[in-house]
């Protein structure tokens, strides 16, 4: 098991076996990811980037997350103008 200290900055020195084998270089982002009373950290590389990609991607047929939201909203302007409308105001 390798450690490290958290300074009073809340910086941590993550080992240079460590850096060396995720290929973390100066410069690199990291993810971190928080569980259950712990948390994943991970580097922002062209593999963790190319695993990710396409996970947001719609299949065929379905609505822009936008579009839906749009239509959401304008459901729900129709539903205070016409309760505006039922009071009289």
């Amino acid at each position: 098991m390798i450690t490290a200290v958290v300074t009073a900055k809340g910086q941590v020195v993550i080992p240079a076996k460590i850096r060396r084998e995720l290929g973390i270089k100066p410069g690199t982002r990291l993810v971190f990811d928080q569980k259950k009373g712990s948390f994943e950290v991970r580097p922002i590389t062209d593999a963790y980037i190319d695993s990710i990609q396409g996970m947001l991607q719609r299949k065929a047929g379905e609505k822009p997350v936008t579009q839906e939201l749009i239509e959401e909203h304008a459901a729900e302007i129709d539903r205070e103008e016409a309760e505006i409308e039922k009071r009289g105001i």
